[in-house]
């Protein structure tokens, strides 16, 4: 549902999949949102037929705000051992204080680039934006211990030019698994440059 007029936008989406692991057996794992980490939780290789996977993400923005939230569940069956399911999503808020407004493309139906009216190489502050991120994943079910990591992560980005944006990143972690909760912070700048 998107008003062009009034800027505001409620996106809903849903996604499902079946498939059947090769060889019947699979391992499920998953770094903190962080490239050079280690996988922190991991379910092992374990046996499975077949899956069945459901996903949905709902978005809601209104002019330079917005708010949004993706989740998927898994669902593994075996017929020689326990069937298992894993759960994990994500919730992320967004404020551009320069007041842009980020587009939606009915085409393909995501967001866009930030436009940046003035750039700070011809004497504008580009665009800056204030997110913050929640996740969570549990790769924990029945005889699976394979932990569960959970993150928030508050970042500003800035928008140099339409091509160049500047992260600043601190994230904290929580994992849970071998009956043992340790905490984790990550610090991160970025410097990304799209070429499109």
């Amino acid at each position: 549902i998107y008003n062009t007029a009034r800027s505001e936008l409620i996106h809903l989406a849903a996604n499902l999949r079946y498939g059947k692991p090769l060889d019947g057996k699979i391992t499920l794992k998953s770094r903190p949102e962080s490239n050079p980490t280690p996988h922190l939780i991991n379910t092992g290789q374990f046996e499975t037929d077949k899956s069945r996977h459901i996903g949905g993400e709902v978005y809601y923005s209104n002019k330079n705000f917005m708010i949004g939230t993706e989740f998927m569940w898994h669902q593994f069956d075996s017929d020689k051992s326990d069937d298992h399911q894993f759960f994990g999503g994500d919730v992320v808020v967004s404020y551009l204080f320069t007041r842009a407004i980020r587009p939606y493309k009915t085409v393909g139906s995501v967001y866009g680039f930030v436009p940046v009216k003035k750039s700070v190489f011809k004497g504008g502050w580009g665009e800056i934006e204030g997110v913050l991120h929640m996740s969570t994943f549990d790769l924990n079910d029945g005889s699976i211990r394979g932990g569960q990591f959970t993150r928030i992560t508050p970042m500003i980005n800035w928008y140099l030019t339409q091509a160049l944006r500047w992260e600043l990143v601190y994230g904290y972690g929580i994992l849970d698994r071998y009956g043992l909760k340790g905490k984790v912070h990550f610090f991160v700048t970025r410097i990304q440059l799209t070429v499109m």
